[in-house]
């Protein structure tokens, strides 16, 4: 089973556009906030990972937008990990209102490894072994 980790955000006043509901790039940076949770419950912040040599640039990016969420609206943001190739990690999120389940966005971001020079990268045995460890 792949990691997994869940964490609850609150729409900030500043995420709402004219409508009343969140501006729609703002999904972008919630996935980023869930990849980040995610691999600091896993006990690597990802400033560690960097640290350690390894980027993970965002290659592919897919969004559908599925509700609405407004300001003061509290939401659940589920981030999981899975291999897509030899060199690539794809991050599926789903977005959710914390009260009801009612979807509000659901999507990915495909990753690549990559070394300090920005050259493609083969993911080291000790994120492997990080990811694929059953998340509890």
């Amino acid at each position: 089973m792949p990691a997994s980790h869940t964490f609850t955000l609150r729409v900030r006043y500043g995420e709402t556009d004219q409508m009343g509901t969140f501006y729609n790039a703002r999904a972008l940076d919630w996935f980023e906030c869930g990849r980040t949770e995610l691999l600091r419950a896993l006990g690597l912040p990802y400033a560690e990972i960097e640290e350690r040599g390894l980027y993970l640039p965002v290659i592919e990016a897919h969004v559908e937008y599925l509700g609405r969420a407004r300001y003061d609206d509290l939401l659940r943001v589920t981030t999981s990990v899975e291999f897509a190739g030899r060199a690539r990690l794809r991050c599926p999120v789903e977005i959710a209102h914390a009260a009801t389940s009612a979807p509000v966005v659901r999507g990915w971001t495909v990753h690549a490894f990559a070394d300090r020079q920005g050259r493609v990268a083969r993911p080291p045995l000790w994120l492997l072994t990080l990811l694929e460890k059953p998340f509890v």
